[in-house]
Protein backbone atom coordinates (compact mmCIF):
# COMPACT_ATOMS: atom_id res chain seq x y z
CA UNK A 1 0.00 0.00 0.00
CA UNK A 2 1.14 3.55 -0.75
CA UNK A 3 0.50 6.63 1.31
CA UNK A 4 0.23 10.32 0.52
CA UNK A 5 0.25 13.59 2.43
CA UNK A 6 -1.74 16.70 1.58
CA UNK A 7 -0.83 20.09 3.04
CA UNK A 8 -2.81 23.33 3.06
CA UNK A 9 -0.65 26.18 4.32
CA UNK A 10 -1.45 29.84 4.88
CA UNK A 11 -0.26 32.70 6.98
CA UNK A 12 -2.46 31.75 9.94
CA UNK A 13 -2.10 27.97 10.07
CA UNK A 14 -0.90 24.90 8.21
CA UNK A 15 -3.03 21.75 8.05
CA UNK A 16 -1.82 18.32 6.97
CA UNK A 17 -3.68 15.08 6.25
CA UNK A 18 -2.29 11.59 5.64
CA UNK A 19 -4.27 9.20 3.40
CA UNK A 20 -3.86 5.68 2.07
CA UNK A 21 -3.95 4.75 -1.62
CA UNK A 22 -7.77 4.64 -1.53
CA UNK A 23 -7.97 8.20 -0.24
CA UNK A 24 -8.99 7.11 3.25
CA UNK A 25 -7.93 9.57 5.92
CA UNK A 26 -5.50 8.22 8.50
CA UNK A 27 -4.69 11.31 10.51
CA UNK A 28 -4.57 15.10 10.59
CA UNK A 29 -2.23 17.66 12.07
CA UNK A 30 -1.97 21.41 12.41
CA UNK A 31 0.67 24.03 13.11
CA UNK A 32 1.07 27.80 13.07
CA UNK A 33 1.31 29.14 9.56
CA UNK A 34 3.83 31.04 7.48
CA UNK A 35 3.66 32.47 3.97
CA UNK A 36 6.35 31.32 1.53
CA UNK A 37 8.94 33.94 0.66
CA UNK A 38 11.99 33.63 -1.55
CA UNK A 39 14.20 35.29 1.07
CA UNK A 40 13.11 33.03 3.95
CA UNK A 41 11.54 29.77 2.72
CA UNK A 42 12.61 27.94 5.88
CA UNK A 43 9.82 29.49 7.96
CA UNK A 44 7.13 27.97 5.73
CA UNK A 45 9.08 24.71 5.44
CA UNK A 46 9.33 24.41 9.23
CA UNK A 47 5.59 25.05 9.57
CA UNK A 48 4.85 22.28 7.08
CA UNK A 49 7.13 19.88 8.92
CA UNK A 50 5.40 20.65 12.23
CA UNK A 51 1.93 20.01 10.78
CA UNK A 52 2.97 16.77 9.05
CA UNK A 53 4.69 15.42 12.16
CA UNK A 54 1.57 16.31 14.17
CA UNK A 55 -0.59 14.33 11.73
CA UNK A 56 1.80 11.36 11.83
CA UNK A 57 1.84 11.32 15.64
CA UNK A 58 -1.97 11.37 15.81
CA UNK A 59 -2.29 8.21 13.72
CA UNK A 60 0.98 6.45 14.49
CA UNK A 61 2.21 6.78 10.91
CA UNK A 62 5.89 6.24 10.22
CA UNK A 63 7.27 8.85 7.86
CA UNK A 64 8.23 9.27 5.07
CA UNK A 65 5.13 8.86 2.88
CA UNK A 66 5.34 8.03 -0.80
CA UNK A 67 4.28 11.47 -2.02
CA UNK A 68 3.37 14.86 -0.59
CA UNK A 69 1.58 17.71 -2.35
CA UNK A 70 1.89 20.98 -0.43
CA UNK A 71 -0.42 23.86 -1.32
CA UNK A 72 1.19 26.93 0.23
CA UNK A 73 0.29 30.60 0.31
CA UNK A 74 2.98 32.64 -1.40
CA UNK A 75 4.10 29.77 -3.67
CA UNK A 76 2.58 31.24 -6.81
CA UNK A 77 5.87 32.14 -8.49
CA UNK A 78 8.43 29.67 -9.77
CA UNK A 79 11.11 31.28 -7.62
CA UNK A 80 9.07 30.87 -4.43
CA UNK A 81 8.14 27.26 -5.28
CA UNK A 82 11.75 26.39 -6.01
CA UNK A 83 12.94 27.97 -2.77
CA UNK A 84 10.48 26.19 -0.48
CA UNK A 85 10.86 22.91 -2.40
CA UNK A 86 14.60 22.99 -1.78
CA UNK A 87 13.98 23.77 1.90
CA UNK A 88 11.53 20.85 2.26
CA UNK A 89 12.93 18.19 -0.04
CA UNK A 90 15.20 16.26 2.32
CA UNK A 91 13.31 12.96 2.14
CA UNK A 92 12.17 12.96 5.76
CA UNK A 93 8.50 13.70 5.01
CA UNK A 94 8.02 11.98 1.65
CA UNK A 95 9.91 10.28 -1.14
CA UNK A 96 8.36 12.61 -3.67
CA UNK A 97 7.44 16.27 -3.13
CA UNK A 98 5.31 18.62 -5.19
CA UNK A 99 4.58 22.23 -4.24
CA UNK A 100 1.71 24.36 -5.47
CA UNK A 101 -0.54 27.05 -4.04
CA UNK A 102 -3.17 26.81 -1.33
CA UNK A 103 -5.69 28.00 -3.93
CA UNK A 104 -4.75 25.10 -6.19
CA UNK A 105 -5.44 22.65 -3.37
CA UNK A 106 -8.81 24.26 -2.65
CA UNK A 107 -9.75 24.24 -6.35
CA UNK A 108 -9.00 20.53 -6.66
CA UNK A 109 -11.14 19.78 -3.62
CA UNK A 110 -13.96 21.83 -5.14
CA UNK A 111 -13.93 20.46 -8.69
CA UNK A 112 -11.38 17.67 -9.02
CA UNK A 113 -10.46 17.58 -12.70
CA UNK A 114 -13.80 19.04 -13.81
CA UNK A 115 -14.88 22.53 -14.84
CA UNK A 116 -15.87 25.29 -12.45
CA UNK A 117 -15.09 28.66 -10.93
CA UNK A 118 -13.73 29.13 -7.42
CA UNK A 119 -13.95 32.64 -5.95
CA UNK A 120 -12.08 33.28 -2.73
CA UNK A 121 -12.34 36.38 -0.56
CA UNK A 122 -10.90 36.59 2.92
CA UNK A 123 -7.86 38.63 3.85
CA UNK A 124 -7.05 38.65 0.11
CA UNK A 125 -9.00 37.71 -3.02
CA UNK A 126 -8.55 35.56 -6.12
CA UNK A 127 -10.55 33.50 -8.62
CA UNK A 128 -9.57 30.27 -10.37
CA UNK A 129 -11.53 28.83 -13.27
CA UNK A 130 -11.41 25.78 -15.54
CA UNK A 131 -13.58 25.52 -18.61
CA UNK A 132 -14.20 22.83 -21.21
CA UNK A 133 -10.64 23.08 -22.56
CA UNK A 134 -9.22 21.95 -19.23
CA UNK A 135 -6.93 24.96 -18.91
CA UNK A 136 -6.97 26.75 -15.55
CA UNK A 137 -7.02 30.55 -15.53
CA UNK A 138 -6.21 32.74 -12.56
CA UNK A 139 -7.98 36.07 -12.11
CA UNK A 140 -6.69 38.48 -9.49
CA UNK A 141 -4.37 37.26 -6.77
CA UNK A 142 -1.90 40.10 -7.36
CA UNK A 143 -1.40 40.77 -3.66
CA UNK A 144 -2.39 43.72 -1.53
CA UNK A 145 -0.09 46.22 -3.25
CA UNK A 146 -1.50 45.63 -6.74
CA UNK A 147 -4.76 43.78 -6.20
CA UNK A 148 -6.88 41.94 -3.59
CA UNK A 149 -9.95 43.88 -4.70
CA UNK A 150 -13.06 42.89 -2.77
CA UNK A 151 -11.06 41.38 0.08
CA UNK A 152 -10.99 42.15 3.78
CA UNK A 153 -7.84 44.16 3.15
CA UNK A 154 -9.64 46.13 0.43
CA UNK A 155 -12.58 46.84 2.74
CA UNK A 156 -10.36 47.90 5.64
CA UNK A 157 -8.24 50.17 3.47
CA UNK A 158 -11.26 51.80 1.85
CA UNK A 159 -12.92 52.36 5.24
CA UNK A 160 -9.86 54.26 6.45
CA UNK A 161 -9.96 56.42 3.36
CA UNK A 162 -13.59 57.20 4.16
CA UNK A 163 -12.46 58.49 7.56
CA UNK A 164 -9.87 60.79 5.98
CA UNK A 165 -12.38 62.10 3.44
CA UNK A 166 -14.85 62.81 6.23
CA UNK A 167 -12.14 64.52 8.28
CA UNK A 168 -11.37 66.78 5.31
CA UNK A 169 -15.00 67.59 4.64
CA UNK A 170 -14.84 65.83 1.27
CA UNK A 171 -17.50 63.40 2.49
CA UNK A 172 -20.22 63.31 5.10
CA UNK A 173 -19.43 62.13 8.65
CA UNK A 174 -19.41 58.35 9.00
CA UNK A 175 -20.42 56.11 11.89
CA UNK A 176 -17.24 54.11 11.26
CA UNK A 177 -14.97 56.77 12.76
CA UNK A 178 -15.16 56.01 16.49
CA UNK A 179 -15.18 52.19 16.17
CA UNK A 180 -12.19 52.19 13.80
CA UNK A 181 -10.16 54.59 15.92
CA UNK A 182 -10.88 52.48 19.00
CA UNK A 183 -9.98 49.27 17.15
CA UNK A 184 -6.67 50.74 16.02
CA UNK A 185 -5.94 52.16 19.47
CA UNK A 186 -5.47 55.73 18.24
CA UNK A 187 -7.04 58.99 19.32
CA UNK A 188 -7.50 60.76 15.98
CA UNK A 189 -7.83 60.18 12.26
CA UNK A 190 -4.41 61.76 11.82
CA UNK A 191 -2.92 59.07 14.07
CA UNK A 192 -4.18 56.43 11.62
CA UNK A 193 -1.21 57.25 9.39
CA UNK A 194 1.29 55.86 11.87
CA UNK A 195 -0.91 52.85 12.65
CA UNK A 196 -1.42 52.06 8.97
CA UNK A 197 2.28 52.25 8.18
CA UNK A 198 3.06 49.59 10.78
CA UNK A 199 -0.04 47.40 10.30
CA UNK A 200 0.10 44.01 8.62
CA UNK A 201 -2.23 42.95 5.83
CA UNK A 202 -4.17 40.81 8.30
CA UNK A 203 -4.56 43.70 10.76
CA UNK A 204 -6.02 45.94 8.06
CA UNK A 205 -8.38 43.16 6.95
CA UNK A 206 -9.54 42.71 10.55
CA UNK A 207 -11.28 46.10 10.26
CA UNK A 208 -13.84 44.59 7.85
CA UNK A 209 -16.33 43.35 10.52
CA UNK A 210 -16.62 46.91 11.85
CA UNK A 211 -17.47 48.12 8.36
CA UNK A 212 -20.13 45.42 8.01
CA UNK A 213 -21.64 46.42 11.36
CA UNK A 214 -21.77 50.08 10.32
CA UNK A 215 -23.33 49.16 6.97
CA UNK A 216 -25.99 47.08 8.69
CA UNK A 217 -26.70 50.12 10.84
CA UNK A 218 -27.34 52.25 7.77
CA UNK A 219 -24.06 54.15 7.38
CA UNK A 220 -23.82 55.21 3.75
CA UNK A 221 -20.00 55.21 3.54
CA UNK A 222 -19.85 51.67 4.92
CA UNK A 223 -22.55 50.53 2.52
CA UNK A 224 -20.72 52.05 -0.44
CA UNK A 225 -17.49 50.35 0.68
CA UNK A 226 -19.15 46.92 0.76
CA UNK A 227 -20.90 47.60 -2.56
CA UNK A 228 -17.52 48.40 -4.14
CA UNK A 229 -16.09 45.16 -2.74
CA UNK A 230 -18.99 43.14 -4.14
CA UNK A 231 -18.68 44.70 -7.59
CA UNK A 232 -14.96 43.93 -7.62
CA UNK A 233 -15.71 40.28 -6.85
CA UNK A 234 -18.38 40.17 -9.55
CA UNK A 235 -15.73 41.43 -11.98
CA UNK A 236 -13.51 38.48 -10.95
CA UNK A 237 -16.29 36.06 -11.88
CA UNK A 238 -17.09 37.85 -15.15
CA UNK A 239 -13.43 37.74 -16.20
CA UNK A 240 -13.21 34.06 -15.20
CA UNK A 241 -16.17 33.11 -17.38
CA UNK A 242 -14.86 35.13 -20.30
CA UNK A 243 -11.37 33.61 -20.05
CA UNK A 244 -12.59 29.99 -19.92
CA UNK A 245 -15.69 30.09 -22.09
CA UNK A 246 -17.78 29.32 -23.95
CA UNK A 247 -19.75 27.33 -21.38
CA UNK A 248 -22.36 24.84 -22.53
CA UNK A 249 -24.57 25.62 -19.54
CA UNK A 250 -24.50 27.37 -16.20
CA UNK A 251 -20.97 27.46 -14.81
CA UNK A 252 -20.64 25.89 -11.33
CA UNK A 253 -19.41 28.52 -8.88
CA UNK A 254 -18.06 27.85 -5.40
CA UNK A 255 -17.55 30.71 -2.93
CA UNK A 256 -14.92 30.33 -0.24
CA UNK A 257 -13.23 32.44 2.40
CA UNK A 258 -14.32 34.34 5.48
CA UNK A 259 -16.22 36.98 3.54
CA UNK A 260 -18.03 34.58 1.21
CA UNK A 261 -18.88 31.37 3.05
CA UNK A 262 -22.48 30.66 4.02
CA UNK A 263 -22.21 32.86 7.12
CA UNK A 264 -19.93 35.45 5.52
CA UNK A 265 -21.01 39.10 5.39
CA UNK A 266 -20.75 39.34 1.59
CA UNK A 267 -22.39 36.00 0.76
CA UNK A 268 -25.96 37.19 0.20
CA UNK A 269 -24.87 40.53 -1.23
CA UNK A 270 -22.71 38.79 -3.84
CA UNK A 271 -25.40 36.23 -4.63
CA UNK A 272 -27.77 39.04 -5.54
CA UNK A 273 -25.13 40.89 -7.58
CA UNK A 274 -24.36 37.76 -9.64
CA UNK A 275 -27.94 37.50 -10.85
CA UNK A 276 -27.11 38.61 -14.39
CA UNK A 277 -24.50 35.88 -14.89
CA UNK A 278 -25.18 32.30 -15.97
CA UNK A 279 -23.64 30.65 -12.94
CA UNK A 280 -24.85 27.94 -10.56
CA UNK A 281 -23.87 28.47 -6.93
CA UNK A 282 -22.72 25.22 -5.34
CA UNK A 283 -22.38 25.19 -1.57
CA UNK A 284 -19.41 23.08 -0.50
CA UNK A 285 -17.42 22.95 2.70
CA UNK A 286 -13.97 22.83 1.19
CA UNK A 287 -11.10 20.80 2.61
CA UNK A 288 -7.96 22.04 0.80
CA UNK A 289 -5.67 19.66 2.69
CA UNK A 290 -7.66 16.71 1.35
CA UNK A 291 -7.61 18.28 -2.10
CA UNK A 292 -3.82 18.39 -1.84
CA UNK A 293 -3.74 14.74 -0.73
CA UNK A 294 -5.81 13.74 -3.77
CA UNK A 295 -3.37 15.63 -6.00
CA UNK A 296 -0.52 13.69 -4.40
CA UNK A 297 -2.31 10.39 -5.07
CA UNK A 298 -2.93 11.39 -8.68
CA UNK A 299 0.80 12.00 -9.17
CA UNK A 300 1.53 8.53 -7.79
CA UNK A 301 -1.00 7.01 -10.19
CA UNK A 302 0.49 8.91 -13.12
CA UNK A 303 3.95 7.57 -12.32
CA UNK A 304 2.90 3.98 -11.62
CA UNK A 305 3.91 1.32 -14.21
CA UNK A 306 1.09 0.65 -16.65
CA UNK A 307 -0.19 -2.90 -17.00
CA UNK A 308 -0.10 -4.33 -20.54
Amino acid sequence: MTYAIGVDGGGTRVRAVIVDDQGRELGRGEASGAVVTVDDPDRAADAVRAAVHDAAEHCGFELPADCMWAGLAGAGSAAARDAVTEALDDGTLSHRLLVGTDVGAAFHDAFGSGPGVLLIAGTGSIAWARGASGDIRKIGGWGHLLGDEGSGYFIGSQAMRCLTWSEDGRAAPTAMTDPLLEFCGVGSVEDLITWREAASKAQVAAVAPLVVEAANGGDSAARETLAAAVQSLVAHVEASLEATGPWSGSAPLVLWGGLLDAEGPLHSRLGTALGHLDVRLEHRDLDPAMGAAMLALSRLEDSAPKRQ
